[in-house]
């Protein structure tokens, strides 16, 4: 896998983790829950699931090449990044009318 592949590849993985916590009510996408899943839950599927992406940039690094370290700015900035993708997800969960049958 090309370097290009592996960056659109991290970019769609991103989009999509940072989305589901949002979008189904199972704990992690596996597990029912009894009731409606609160914001707690999605906040800590929402880091899980970046560290999720983390490690899956950092595995794909290290195959293509050699591995750079990087400072805590580019963690935030991917951080930033990831809630940013995360807001179609929130808009839809938090801030659409859903209609009650």
């Amino acid at each position: 896998m090309d370097t290009a592949a592996s960056v659109w590849l991290v970019l769609a993985a991103a989009a999509v983790a940072a989305n589901l916590p949002f979008v189904n009510e199972r704990l992690f996408a596996v597990a029912p829950l009894r009731g409606p899943k609160h914001l707690g839950w999605r906040v800590l599927e929402l880091l899980v699931l970046f560290g999720g992406v983390i490690g899956l940039g950092v595995l794909l690094e290290s195959r293509i090449g050699q591995r750079h370290e990087q400072g805590w700015e580019f963690y935030a900035v991917f951080f930033c990044l990831f809630l940013t993708l995360a807001f179609p997800g929130f808009v839809w969960r938090y801030l659409r009318r859903h209609r009650h049958s």
